[in-house]
């Protein structure tokens, strides 16, 4: 009961968006069904906070991002997937820029925050190399954890949960890790086995809370391009940064944010959990 009492604590500490003089930013994927769509500006958006009108500013960063790893490495990973899962890590890895984080967390029963973020990339890949898959799979407490990795951090954070299967052995639940996810500046993105079955459903739902993305593979093969895709598709994303005006500041705010070009699919996080003055 201890590990419970210590994870479920936890939820209360992760960060809400400030709506104060720093407004907020919402990371925007722009695609035309296929691929990321470039060259918008923030005239093409439309956003709504608590269904009032926003007037938002389109953020240009080349700062470096933070990247964690947040791996299913159980029993049912062993051999071959496991050996394309750490091929697919290293190919997000080559991937990053000088400046860029990454940390690695594996999950079995247990979380296991093997590196917190770092630029010494050669340590995140020697430790992959030293996984050795065993026991259970909880997901759920894997996502948990990885948010907090990113909780206070500067820059943009960017998860990246791949498993193979359902979730056997989390503590928290989907609603708790959700909302812990809505308290988050992190976007999720998540790989999972083509017959992952309910586990699907679950990383949709907390991916979805982040106005990230999931992706099924029908091979381990695939992995390799999924996280490479990933990458790509989150350097692509917009910030989009406004201050609220005509709502209260605290509480739960729906967003609702459109782009105004036809024939273009738009996906961003659905709401914020916004800090009173008084707080």
């Amino acid at each position: 009961m201890w590990r419970l009492t210590l994870v479920l604590t936890s939820v209360v500490a992760l960060q809400t968006f400030s709506s104060r003089a720093l407004g907020v930013r919402v990371d925007v994927s722009v695609t035309n069904g296929r691929t990321p769509v470039g060259g918008l500006t923030a005239a093409d958006f439309e956003l709504r906070d608590n269904g009032v009108l926003q007037s938002v500013e389109l953020i240009h960063s080349s700062d470096p991002i933070n990247v964690v790893l947040a791996l299913d490495v159980s029993a049912s990973t062993d051999g071959n997937r496991q050996a394309e899962l750490q091929r697919a890590s290293e190919a997000l890895l080559a991937g990053l820029k000088p400046g860029d984080r990454a940390a690695l967390i594996t999950f079995t029963q247990a979380v296991a925050p093997r590196l917190q973020l770092t630029t010494d990339l050669a340590a995140v890949r020697a430790s992959l190399g030293a996984v050795r898959p065993f026991g259970e799979t909880a997901v759920l407490d894997g996502i948990f954890v990885a948010l907090m990795t990113t909780q206070a951090q500067p820059g943009r954070s960017l998860v990246v949960v791949c498993t193979d299967g359902n979730d056997t052995a989390s503590w928290l639940t989907g609603a708790e890790v959700i909302e812990a996810a809505k308290r988050s500046n992190a976007v999720i993105y998540a790989v999972s086995a083509a017959d992952a079955g309910a586990a699907s459903d679950e990383l949709k739902d907390v991916s979805d809370a982040t106005g990230g993305d999931t992706m099924k593979v029908a091979s381990d093969g695939e992995l390799a391009a999924a996280f490479q895709r990933i990458l790509t598709n989150f350097r692509s994303r917009y910030v989009l940064a406004f201050s609220p005006h005509g709502v209260e500041p605290g509480g739960l705010h729906r967003l609702d944010v459109r782009v105004k070009k036809p024939g273009l699919s738009i996906k961003a996080r659905p709401s914020y959990v916004g800090v009173s003055p008084s707080r």
